[in-house]
């Protein structure tokens, strides 16, 4: 197996390559890799791995020898499927890796707005407590999770690692019908309709793909229909809820908070409505609910099993 690894950095640099190299007998490093340099670097390797460097038709016809790609995360649009089936290059990816880390993000942002810990700490740093005429600060209203029904739409590996600790806050949990599933029950728990999942969650986490299905899954018409106390998470793709209509709702009172973990564009170099100052029990993460070190490791041991199986 002859080896190339086009954006190590996107893995960071306190990982230990070394399960890959020994699969591979070897591995050929750039940190990272524009796509400019993409044709040059690929030449000669039946194996390339990448994390969001792009791979397209262009590619596979001007390397001929390649094999293998192993994306060392679980999506795979930056990869040319079509083109790789035809050309005959096998796509690997990663699943089943970041379970903990990213229910515990999930979690995080879901008791950070539930308690209002970042208006409160805000104001103590401003102030406003030692300023106050009582013991304490009350000025936002705080949601106790006990008893609150959580929503979850997608219920992989993930969905199911979030259901699982929300149940130890004594939450409800049920699950929504992302486009083009049915109604029914899924490991114990209810699966309805969307629409009827939008007025009854008091908390809705999305762990789903993103599709030309879900792709704005929840828009104007669906914020509308959420409680005006209802927190809504997304720690999964961006591009699932429309953000524009999000700010909106948030500024308005249509809902009672939002924690984001990812944005339609990343980074967000041309900005984002939900950038914008001002909107009220909102918390943005750039992307980092999966990038505990266990977890990334974990990605590197994952994929190093999975270059192992395509050589025997």
């Amino acid at each position: 197996m002859r080896a190339v690894f086009l954006d190590t950095s996107t893995l960071g640099d306190d990982v230990d390559l070394s399960p890959i190299e020994q699969v591979a007998g070897g591995l050929t490093r750039y940190e990272r890799t524009v796509p400019e340099q993409v044709p040059e670097r690929i030449q000669g390797f039946d194996t390339v791995l990448v994390n969001k460097v792009q791979l397209n038709r262009e590619h596979f016809k001007a390397c001929p020898e390649l094999k293998t790609i192993a994306v060392t995360a679980t999506g795979v649009n930056n990869i040319d499927m079509v083109a790789a089936k035809e050309h005959g290059v096998a796509v690997l990816n990663v699943t089943q890796y970041g379970r903990a880390t990213v229910a515990q993000h999930t979690m995080a942002l879901i008791l950070a707005l539930a308690t209002r810990l970042l208006d409160y700490n805000r104001d103590v740093r401003e102030g406003r407590w030692a300023r106050s005429d009582m013991f304490c600060l009350m000025d936002y209203p705080i949601m106790e999770l006990e008893g609150k029904t959580l929503g979850v739409v997608g219920f992989g590996d993930l969905g199911q690692g979030v259901a699982e600790r929300a149940r130890a806050f004594g939450m409800k949990v049920v699950l929504g019908c992302r486009p083009g599933q049915e109604p029914g029950s899924v490991g114990g728990y209810p699966r309805i309709p969307l629409d009827d999942l939008l007025a009854q969650a008091d908390v809705l986490s999305l762990h789903c793909l993103l599709t030309e299905e879900t792709r704005n899954m929840i828009g104007e018409r669906e914020l509308k229909l959420m409680k005006p106390t209802a927190l809504l998470i997304n720690t999964s793709r961006g591009g699932l809820v429309d953000e524009a209509a999000l700010a909106v709702a948030l500024r308005e009172g249509q809902i009672g908070g939002a924690g984001f973990d990812v944005l339609t564009e990343e980074p967000p170099r041309n900005g984002n409505p939900l950038l914008a100052e001002g909107i009220p029990n909102l918390i943005v993460t750039p992307h980092s609910a999966w990038a505990s070190r266990e977890a990334r490791q974990r990605i590197v041991e994952i994929t190093a099993r999975n270059l192992d199986s395509v050589q025997n």
